[in-house]
């Protein structure tokens, strides 16, 4: 355009060349922000032309090579040095060093200044919070340690919700205590929360609920302690990390449970997840309505049978499913002793799930190790036999394992243990911590022996382990099973249907148990095959029945 050229008509070409585009030169950028920043009466937008590889030389310069180009030649280096005026000899480029203006450069003095004037450095990690919480005592869990006396039994979805109204309630940490919803509440019965602490609303209730009748109506208001995020797992996400990183940017500790169903959380906002952990942030993820047999009718999108697996492959969440109301109390316990009390940087995944079913007593405070750790035997044989397996179970379907406990030992004459399996990604942890320390340590005398490998030691024959996750859960402590081992899980896509139907369907209901028990028996030579021809008969097993996994 004339009114450029016009602009340029006293430089020389030498000049011209060393022009730089407006997204490259800072006193450019500077003007055009200052003069958006002057300007008064509407928006502003600021166009800055820039070049891919700018100063990176002919070979980058403008060009889509810059990921494949993994080294500058010497003279590249030295286009680079020149055209960003850098203090380094010709000598040096063979080797470029890392080229820092120092400390007290009037360039660095500006940056800190400027940052100073603005607050300080934003935002920032502080690891001394302004405020310390002291945790509730284990008398605050009692009630979940005494079982269920109600007929039909409760969901742990709903013991959970019995535990979360308690925490609300206590003193020291009830007011930090920070429940995030994406419109799912009353699925989840934890509508009771809306009388209880109300729903926030910056505004407060600024219409009337169609609700309005009833005892527990959407009750908004502007001291409310209920994220009611609507349908939005992105949104409540960012809200979880917002309440789960308080503590390190603004020295104030929350504690936040997100309550979702589980097939929406690390399948949906799995990025969000691994960014939680990166920034170290503390919370309990609660994947409600868990398991792809358990939550049947509706329909295939809500039926997860794979976070768990999903869940291992962020470093620090603690990972458990479990099936009864006093492993949750013990796991969320010692979650906050972890994050709050003890300020450990990781966050838990809980699976919960929605069939109602007696929720038992604990037995002993002595299962507390093997809970958090995850395994402890939960019921053993009345008599041990000659054949005599192991079953362990997860989440709603250990009470599968405990129905083909009772199968084996009245029709086949075959005893079983049945363990509690909470946490595969936890056995796989220590598993591994305790093989790396062996390995870097050859010569002690006294080896590291993970708490996999010492249950493993009390049991005899086979073991069976079955859950509503992926057979890949529970195949994550294979390597140090040594002996017959059967995972059994919900492999392949899920379907509408009765539980009992989807169990048959994927193979994980008290029969299927009994047969692939009556099967690990025979690979280890203790049963003949036609004893398990004879159970697959009399149990009313298909052999011809499709793979689950080829629907």
């Amino acid at each position: 355009p004339p009114e450029m050229l016009e602009m340029v008509a006293d430089h020389s070409d030498d000049q011209l060349k060393d022009l730089r585009r407006g997204g490259h030169d800072m006193r450019k950028v500077y003007a055009a922000y200052r003069k958006a920043v002057e300007h008064q009466g509407r928006p502003t937008v600021i166009l800055a032309q820039t070049v891919k590889g700018f100063s990176l030389g002919e070979g980058f310069e403008g060009k889509n090579v810059t990921h494949q180009m993994k080294k500058l030649s010497e003279d590249q280096l030295r286009d680079f040095r020149d055209r960003l005026d850098l203090p380094i000899r010709d000598g040096q480029l063979h080797d470029p060093p890392y080229f820092h203006p120092g400390a007290h450069s009037p360039e660095v003095q500006y940056i800190k200044e400027s940052r100073t004037r603005l607050g300080g450095p934003w935002p920032s990690r502080r690891t001394d919070t302004l405020v310390k919480l002291e945790v509730p005592g284990r008398e605050l869990y009692e009630e979940f340690h005494e079982g269920t006396k109600t007929p039909g039994g409760v969901s742990t979805t709903m013991a959970f919700a019995r535990l979360l109204t308690k925490l609300l309630k206590d003193e020291s940490i009830g007011r930090r205590v920070v429940p995030i919803i994406p419109d799912e509440a009353r699925t989840f019965g934890m509508e009771p929360l809306f009388r209880q602490v109300g729903i926030y609303a910056a505004h407060g209730q600024l219409y009337e609920p169609v609700d309005r009748d009833q005892l527990l109506y959407y009750r908004e208001t502007k001291d409310g302690q209920v994220l009611e995020e609507g349908i939005t797992e992105a949104g409540s996400m960012a809200s979880f990390t917002a309440a789960g990183t308080a503590y390190a940017t603004h020295g104030q500790p929350m504690i936040p449970f997100y309550i979702f169903y589980s097939m929406f959380g690390f399948q949906r906002t799995g990025d969000q997840i691994w960014a939680f952990g990166d920034a170290r942030g503390r919370g309990f993820l609660m994947g409600a309505t868990a398991g792809r047999t358990t939550l049947n009718g509706e329909g295939l999108q809500h039926q997860d049978g794979h976070s768990h697996l999903l869940a291992t492959t962020v470093p620090n969440v603690m990972a458990y499913d479990p099936a009864f109301a006093y492993e949750i109390a013990m796991i969320v316990d010692a979650g906050l002793h972890r994050m709050i009390e003890e300020g450990q940087d990781v966050f838990y995944y809980v699976t919960l799930h929605n069939e109602n079913y007696q929720q038992p007593l604990l037995a002993s405070e002595e299962l507390r190790e093997g809970v958090l750790k995850g395994l402890y035997p939960y019921r053993r044989a009345d008599e041990r036999a000659d054949l005599h397996v192991t079953l362990f179970g997860s989440g709603s379907i250990l009470k599968g394992a405990l129905e083909a406990q009772e199968i084996l030992a009245a029709e086949f004459g075959v005893s079983a243990d049945v363990w509690s399996a909470t946490s595969y990604q936890q056995l796989r942890r220590e598993a591994l911590q305790c093989d790396r320390w062996n390995r870097l340590h050859p010569t002690q005398e006294e080896p590291c022996i993970s708490y996999l490998e010492r249950c493993l030691e009390e049991i005899d024959g086979p073991v069976v382990a079955v859950s509503d996750q992926l057979k890949m859960v529970p195949d994550q402590i294979m390597p140090w099973v040594d002996r017959t081992f059967v995972p059994l899980g919900t492999d392949g896509f899920g379907m509408s249907d009765t539980r009992e139907a989807l169990r048959r369907h994927f193979e994980i209901d008290a029969p299927t148990i009994v047969v692939a028990t009556l099967d690990a028996l025979r690979e280890d030579g203790r049963l003949d095959a036609d004893t398990v021809a004879q159970a697959i008969e009399k149990l009313g097993l298909d052999p011809e029945k499709l793979d689950p996994l080829s629907l």
